[in-house]
């Protein structure tokens, strides 16, 4: 009997650890999975003064729509127009985002959405920079 109750502890332990909400940081190449996640966060952990301008890009495929998707993070990158240079336009400059939140659309049942997480998520870094993963 205490042989069983040690061993319903320690899988209970295990199985609350796998469902840990952050999933962690990816390398180059490398993969990740978020189940049933409410919101995927994906963040760029490059260097801004590497070559690579902190650009992270990622592929994320879905079980439920069988899609796959590109993401590209380009904090470095500068985005729009600058202002001011005798045009007489006003200012559209701006950086390109460092994270990005995906969030599950309770809408769309059969995973219709292109934008839809529900179910199994796989995220690979396909970039040349660390790729900071969380689901919620």
């Amino acid at each position: 009997m205490k042989k069983f109750a040690l061993v319903s502890i320690v899988t209970v332990v295990a199985l609350c650890l796998s469902m840990t909400a952050y999933a962690g940081t990816i390398n180059p190449g490398d993969k990740t999975e978020c189940n049933n996640a409410n919101s995927i966060t994906l963040e760029s952990k490059g260097n801004s003064n590497a070559g690579d301008r902190s650009n992270a890009n990622a592929v994320i495929w879905k079980s439920l729509s069988a899609t796959t998707i590109p993401i590209s993070l380009g904090p470095g990158d500068h985005q729009g127009f600058e202002g001011g240079r005798k045009v007489g336009m006003a200012n559209k400059h701006s950086m390109g985002a460092g994270k990005v939140v995906l969030k599950k659309q309770s809408n769309f049942s059969r995973g219709d959405s292109i934008g839809d997480i529900s179910g199994l998520v796989r995220i690979t870094n396909t970039g040349t920079v660390p790729i900071a993963v969380t689901c919620g």
